[in-house]
């Protein structure tokens, strides 16, 4: 079982009811006073715990018995499920240009065709059609690919398992091979560097998929001090005009155009949350060789409408 990244009232009182405790038998497990527990899981996700406290329930966690924790890991599962249903199924209702895909099963937008500018010269460039996944690939959405296929498991997973927390995240530590075989068993593939780029700026031009103005709280850059993956749909004012989530900061995203040297070499476009957000305007450009991978870099596919 993996740890908690940020323990909240609510995980708490997740690991509760996993437990079966009752708040004054949890309270003297945790070391704090049975007054305590109602108060933090009637504020839910509004309070973050003390360190000291979120200290202590790393460790009720790791020596609770593994029938508690494989039940706490169900409820966390289930929670991060329904909420990213919800915003799925609400961004469908929204925009009636979205449809969810048959091989994955994931939401995707339409990219009508037309011109686009491109580039830092805003260049005049051509696209047909196409569909893109609104989010990026997730653990969970690898994690299918994994069972379906056998194909080996990022290495931060632990046993090779889909972390319950990170179920959310972008799949990270995959080489541009792993995401075009992923791509190809869902009956996708990777989109062009002008595919991913015209769904992050829009067709006119813009710095950002948000504006002009580099808002470092519409993107889990270096600036946001997070460090590490966030979830999909977190950043809901940092869409693009089509809709996509995570087009600047979180991880960087492998596209299929290969550098014009030939040399085995792809293009990744949106930055990272280890990069700054000058780094992540979507004109620009970066590459590396298909075998690389790193704790900063995911994919998202593209499709034929």
């Amino acid at each position: 079982m993996t740890g908690v990244t940020r323990w909240t009232g609510h995980e708490a009182g997740l690991l509760r009811k996993a437990m079966r405790k009752t708040g004054k038998s949890f309270a003297e497990l945790v070391g704090v006073n049975q007054r305590q527990i109602p108060r933090w899981e009637g504020r839910g996700e509004t309070l973050e715990l003390s360190l000291a406290n979120q200290a202590a329930l790393d460790t009720v966690l790791a020596q609770a018995d593994p029938d508690a924790q494989r039940r706490f890991a169900a409820l966390l599962t289930e929670r991060a499920a329904v909420e990213h249903d919800e915003r799925a199924e609400e961004l469908l209702r929204r925009d009636p240009r979205t449809s969810r895909h048959s091989g994955d099963g994931k939401l995707m937008a339409i990219v009508e065709e037309g011109i686009y500018l491109s580039g830092p010269d805003n260049r005049s460039v051509w696209l047909e059609p196409y569909l893109i996944d609104i989010y990026p690939t997730t653990n969970e959405d690898y994690a299918r690919f994994v069972f379906a296929t056998g194909h080996r498991p990022p290495l931060h997973w632990p046993a090779g398992r889909c972390p319950v927390t990170l179920a959310n995240h972008p799949v990270v530590w995959v080489t541009w091979l792993d995401a075009t075989a992923y791509a190809r068993w869902a009956g996708k593939s990777l989109p062009t560097s002008h595919q991913w780029e015209k769904a992050a700026r829009g067709p006119r031009g813009r710095i950002y998929p948000w504006g002009a103005e580099p808002t470092a709280a519409k993107a889990n850059t270096a600036e946001a001090g997070i460090d590490a993956t966030t979830s999909v749909s977190r950043y809901q004012s940092g869409v693009s005009p089509y809709g996509a989530f995570d087009m600047c900061g979180n991880v960087w995203e492998w596209c299929s155009t290969e550098e014009e040297l030939g040399n085995g070499r792809y293009e990744l476009k949106g930055s990272a949350f280890t990069s700054p957000i000058e780094r992540a305007t979507p004109s620009q450009r970066n590459a590396a060789n298909a075998a690389m991978k790193d704790n900063d870099t995911g994919f998202r596919c593209v499709a034929q409408p």
